[in-house]
Order: structure tokens, then C-alpha cells, then sequence
């Protein structure tokens, strides 16, 4: 099982905050470093504000040297495919290679206006037409151009520049919906997440992208299958109830529903998945000034998943 941190910077976080959690994600062994892509807060003040998920993520390309880099996701809605093309290639350059894309429909129509971007009703077309443009920018060969005409967006002989160091960046999809997600996930990703399943819903889930899979006649091992929760766990309950008290949660909650507990009862949550098929674990940390709960995860956790 391959263990990746994942933060929330909306919530409130300097660049600062966000490379002390991305030095530790490294030196502690962790597989990558992953953070959302919103701008607006979904509680409290937010101090001292949100940070762009792309600009973060060209500085820790330039300050790590190991660790995989992405967004669990980045929303359609953000910016034109085009840029988006350029600025994760971009960024994949400066990082020697290590980047991911998670790409979504977005959903946080209060972000949107709150700073001014607009919010289509329907937006799963616009989502697959971006990762139609975003392959086919990075697939041509240097020298030939790319053009795409349609409903949403229209691209007239792109020099599909630049490219990215690796041959194909992965691609992270991830959704609830039975039909047109997993279709898509199996069209185009490298990786099919769950984000905050309750544990009844897990078994639907994976069964559905197992046969998109098999009716895109496409081999089920060739994607990676994944599970985000949030994390809350230390070496006794007291330890964790004092956790889920700094990040306003409620532990028994986190216990029925994320990556919580002491690490005997995390790594039977995440052992548990892992029967099920999944290889990779996002785990969201909310409290990003308490570094112990990565080397608690890291000493006590991941030694038993190797």
C-alpha cells in the first residue's frame, strides 16, 4: 500500500506551511504529496487565505527532489485546457518528472463566485473534452500540431507546447457516479480514486470501474485504485481524540469513516481496502502544523503495509 499526504490548503496555509508538510512527506518516506485545488475556505475564517494549487506545486518542484507531486483534483472550471496543459508540463519539467494530474468537474459554486469564475450547470462535457485536449497536446509529436473543435472549447493548430519530461503525466479521476466517471476513468486515467467513502459504498464502487474496464477492453491491473480520507490517529484514543479535538472532528465519527483510530486499527482499515484491490492512500492532514502525526503514520503505520 502506498501511502500519499494530502492537504487542504483553502483551509487556511502559507507556501510555508505547505513546504514544512512536503519536507517532511519526504524525509519520512511518504510516496508523494498531493493538495486540493480550491480557493475558499468550507469553515472557519481561512487565514491567511488560500494558495493556487499550480504556483505551490512549481515551488515544491523546485525545493523536493523525491517525492510525486499533484492535485486531488483540480476542476475544469479553473482554466482554459490549453493552460492547463502548459502549466502541469511546465511544472513536470521543473520537477524532473514527478508530476500527477487530478482532474474534476468541480463542485464548490461558492468559490466560483466568490472570485468571479464562472460555474456551468453542466459540466461533465466540458470534463471530458479537456482531458481529450490536455492527452492530445501532450501526445503530439514535436513538430505537428493539435487541433479540437468542439462544443466547448476549439484549438486551431496548437504547437503543443511544451511537453512534460515524463512520457505520459498520470491521470487521476475520481467521482461517485455509476456509468459516466468509471467510463471516462477507463478512457483516460492512470488512476481511479474514492474520496471519503463510507465503507458500504466501497464494494459498488470498485465494481463499477472493474467493468468500465472491462467493456473499454481494457486489463483491470493496468489501473491503479485509490482511497482519500482524512487522517486521525496516535499511539492510544486519548492521543486521538486530543487530534480530531484540534481539527474540529468528531473521533468516533473519523473512526467509523477515515483513516482513524490507534495504528493497529488504521492499518486494519487500510489492510482492509487493500483485500479489496486498492494500492494507494491519500491521507488527509488537516492539522498541517503537527509534523509528529506524518512520523507517527511513518514509524508506527507504514512499516506494516510494506
Amino acid at each position: 500500500m502506498e501511502l500519499r499526504i494530502f492537504t487542504e490548503p483553502q483551509q487556511g496555509a502559507t507556501y510555508d506551511d505547505l513546504l514544512a508538510v512536503a519536507k517532511a512527506t519526504e524525509e519520512l518516506g511518504f510516496d508523494a504529496f498531493f493538495r486540493s485545488d480550491h480557493y475558499l475556505t468550507m469553515g472557519g475564517d481561512g487565514l491567511p487565505g488560500p494558495t493556487d494549487a499550480w504556483t505551490t506545486l512549481a515551488g515544491l518542484a523546485r525545493e523536493t527532489s523525491r517525492i510525486r507531486l499533484g492535485t486531488l483534483v483540480s476542476s475544469v472550471t479553473y482554466r482554459y485546457p490549453g493552460i492547463l496543459a502548459i502549466q502541469v508540463a511546465q511544472v513536470d519539467q521543473m520537477s524532473g518528472g514527478r508530476v500527477e494530474l487530478g482532474l474534476g468537474t468541480g463542485w464548490f459554486e461558492a468559490e466560483h463566485r466568490a472570485y468571479g469564475i464562472p460555474f456551468p450547470a453542466k459540466r461533465f462535457g466540458m470534463f471530458t473534452e479537456q482531458l481529450e485536449i490536455v492527452t492530445g497536446l501532450w501526445g503530439t509529436p514535436v513538430g505537428e500540431t493539435f487541433s479540437h473543435d468542439g462544443e466547448h472549447y476549439t484549438l486551431v493548430d496548437s504547437p503543443a507546447l511544451p511537453k512534460p519530461i515524463q512520457s505520459k503525466i498520470p491521470l487521476i479521476i475520481g467521482g461517485s457516479g455509476p456509468k459516466r466517471t468509471p467510463a471516462l476513468a477507463a478512457r483516460f486515467a492512470d488512476e481511479f480514486n474514492l474520496a471519503f467513502p463510507d465503507a458500504d459504498v466501497v464494494d459498488g464502487r470498485l465494481a463499477n470501474m472493474r467493468a468500465a474496464l472491462d467493456e473499454a477492453g481494457r486489463p483491470k491491473d493496468s489501473l491503479t485504485l485509490s482511497v482519500a480520507h482524512v487522517l486521525c490517529t496516535a499511539a492510544d484514543d486519548a492521543g486521538v481524540n486530543r487530534r480530531a479535538e484540534a481539527i474540529g472532528r468528531d473521533p468516533e465519527q473519523m473512526r467509523a469513516h477515515g483513516f482513524a483510530g490507534t495504528a493497529a486499527q488504521v492499518v486494519d482499515r487500510l489492510g482492509a481496502l487493500q483485500d479489496k484491490g486498492v494500492t494507494r492512500a491519500y491521507l488527509q492532514v488537516l492539522d498541517l502544523h503537527d509534523l509528529d502525526h506524518l512520523a507517527f503514520v511513518a514509524s508506527e503505520i507504514a512499516p506494516q503495509l510494506a
